[in-house]
């Protein structure tokens, strides 16, 4: 009797600490570029705006720091990193990097390697790191837009980070939900973008 108590009292002590790491506050740290910085919107109307809103719908603690800019490149991302993790000291830090390496025809294997490093960066201040991938338009051509869009499989394999294969599933071959310069979502869009990346991020944080 006494050794299933014992038991019992290590099975509860471990439900315990499981609930208190979900509960317990965490950082997250977006570093994108205009799909996550709002271009073109009102303030609060992005999809990280949006997942914050979630998160206290959820009842999950957790601060977001939106470290987007647009125009950002994968380069410069890489540039901004290290002074972003000194600064906020993230659990979980989302990369939605690379469209704008892409639309400039930016070579694939420059991108990756950036990625890579910041990937790394992030995991040896013992930050999860959550990939959002993107695909080229057509007109880039297969080989190119192939190895854009494979790039961020691979780096989600190799490191173990989770990935949104596509944040505008749903969106990219919908005119409609575009602003007028047809390379950014309206803030009709962001609510479907949100809906690609939450479920990938809600695993994410709740293993956190």
């Amino acid at each position: 009797m006494l050794s299933f108590l014992k038991r019992l009292a290590v099975a509860a002590s471990l439900v315990l600490a499981s609930a208190s790491a979900y509960s317990a506050p965490k950082t997250v740290l977006v570093v994108g570029d205009s799909l996550s910085a709002e271009y073109g919107l009102a303030r609060g109307a992005g999809w990280v705006a949006l997942l914050e809103q979630k998160l206290k719908a959820e009842k999950i603690d957790a601060s977001i720091v939106n470290a987007s800019i647009s125009g950002e490149t994968t380069s410069g991302g890489r540039a901004r990193l290290p002074a972003l993790l000194s600064a906020h000291k993230p659990d979980i830090v989302v990369l939605e990097l690379g469209a704008n390496d892409g639309l400039r025809g930016l070579p694939v294997e420059a991108a990756s390697s950036n990625l890579r490093e910041m990937i790394t960066m992030a995991q040896k201040q013992r930050a999860k790191v959550m990939l959002i991938g993107m695909r080229m338009p057509p007109n880039y051509g297969r080989a190119y837009t192939e190895r854009f869009f494979s790039m961020f499989d691979a780096l989600s394999k190799q490191y173990k980070a989770p990935l949104v294969p596509f944040m505008l599933e749903g969106v990219a071959d919908k005119p409609a939900l575009f602003q007028a310069d047809r390379l950014h979502p309206s803030a009709q869009a962001h609510p479907i973008i949100l809906n690609n990346i939450w479920p990938t991020f809600h695993q994410l944080i709740k293993t956190r």
